[in-house]
């Protein structure tokens, strides 16, 4: 398995943000949970700014599961607010280090390490807190093209999010230019789903 030492990260869109999750596994994972229900680029900035107020240069799973809840939500609450639901989010990034901890030593990077296949990363990727299928898929695919870890069948076990060329998540952003494809990409989705739910009948045309 491959790995790459420093790989250049763009998807928080401020040097010092991406810096972070460049070469902190745990921001990259603590990014990931973050990335719903805001800009891609509020999330990824997430971790750096919580390092920040913990006045820390990087995320430490022991400390943050160890932490106080109701200070460490008044943290990620504290204006700019680190996602728009701060108190719930807070909440699952002790819940993901506390899983860390007990798992795996507090390592995130252990959760891939040493995974045989792409097929075996997914599973431990649901495992975590936080990660339902297809955020697994997408970080799965993150790792794969961005961070150099590419387990045997990768891309078939990162489903629709693995190929090369494709403009789907946070696994193909490199820069400003896909960031946007990826969000025109995520608003196509959206426009068909609500056209679909929009399309059927409903419970009172069906009775």
């Amino acid at each position: 398995m491959e790995h790459k030492d420093t790989p250049v990260i763009r998807l928080a869109q401020q040097p010092e943000a991406d810096a972070l999750l460049g070469r902190s596994p745990l921001a990259a994972l603590v990014g990931m949970l973050l990335d719903q229900q805001v800009p891609m680029e509020w999330a990824f900035s997430g971790p750096w700014t919580i390092a920040g107020r913990l006045g820390a240069e990087d995320l430490d799973a022991h400390a943050i599961a160890a932490y106080d809840p109701e200070a460490f939500a008044a943290l990620l609450s504290e204006k700019p607010a680190v996602h728009r639901y701060p108190g719930s989010m807070a909440t699952r990034v002790q819940q993901l280090c506390a899983y860390l901890v007990e798992h795996y030593g507090g390592d995130a990077a252990a959760v891939w390490a040493d995974a045989g296949t792409g097929a075996e990363l997914l599973e431990r990727l649901k495992e975590l807190p936080g990660f339902g299928e297809q955020k697994a898929q997408i970080f799965l695919a993150l790792l794969g093209k961005r961070f150099g870890v590419r387990p045997k069948g990768w891309r078939e076990a990162a489903g629709g999010y693995g190929p090369d060329g494709v403009y789907r998540s946070a696994a193909d952003i490199t820069g400003p230019e896909s960031l946007a494809k990826v969000r025109a990409h995520k608003q196509e989705m959206k426009a068909a789903a609500k056209a679909e739910k929009a399309g059927k009948p409903t419970k009172a045309e069906r009775a």
